[in-house]
């Protein structure tokens, strides 16, 4: 009985301290939080690295420049197929299904162009695997260049980074901070919408007091 009792105003001044807050404190105390979440984040998480290599496709005799571009477009669909991938593990040193996780491929509309790009922890690793990814796209496309009149030729092999390409620790924590600030101005607009409606859903019985007035 007497730990209750001890713990009751223990309890009551934690109450008060809390009805004393300003308003706007969760605002601050979110947006530290998550600064917080997203420092640790940053230097948690493991560098990539983001190397680019650059196929051009290229017209043979008797071809449209157009049909490049058209041929461009349909061999950076293919890229990261698993028949196209099969070549270039034994130099990426990865599997199949391995490099496709690690590689995007992207096309330009405007010019016959492929992008190889690889991202993996170790620079080094990433400019490996995006020339081997462009080489054994071009070795496959050269396949059939008889009948398509298009060839593959490689345009600007891919070099290590210098610098990762993820967030750095900063843009996390800044990232986080004002993730955190946003949360808490969303808690900032709801507590006063939830005591207007506690208020609004108060009825005083008015009939009553009209009842007791005509009372003899």
């Amino acid at each position: 009985m007497s730990d209750s009792v001890n713990e009751r105003p223990r309890t009551l001044a934690l109450r008060a301290r809390a009805a004393r807050l300003p308003r706007w404190w969760a605002l601050p105390a979110c947006a530290v939080l998550g600064a917080v979440a997203g420092a640790g984040y940053g230097v948690l998480q493991t560098p990539q690295y983001t190397a680019t290599s650059y196929v051009v496709a290229v017209p043979q005799e008797k071809a449209d420049p157009a049909t490049a571009l058209g041929f461009a477009q349909a061999y950076g669909r293919v890229a990261t197929q698993l028949a196209v991938l099969g070549d270039a593990q034994v130099a990426a040193g990865m599997s199949p299904t391995e490099l496709q996780e690690k590689v995007q491929v992207a096309t330009s509309p405007d010019a016959p162009m492929i992008a190889v790009s690889a991202t993996t922890d170790k620079p080094s690793s990433a400019a490996i695997t995006a020339n081997a990814v462009a080489r054994s796209l071009a070795t496959s496309a050269n396949h059939a260049k008889d009948s398509t009149r298009i060839k593959l030729l490689p345009f600007s092999r891919a070099l290590p980074p210098n610098a990762p390409a993820s967030l750095s620790t900063g843009v996390t924590t800044l990232v986080g901070g004002c993730a955190g600030g946003l949360l808490g101005g969303l808690a900032l607009l709801v507590r006063p919408r939830a005591r207007t409606e506690a208020v609004a859903g108060a009825s005083v019985p008015g009939p009553a007091s009209a009842l007791v007035r005509s009372a003899p």
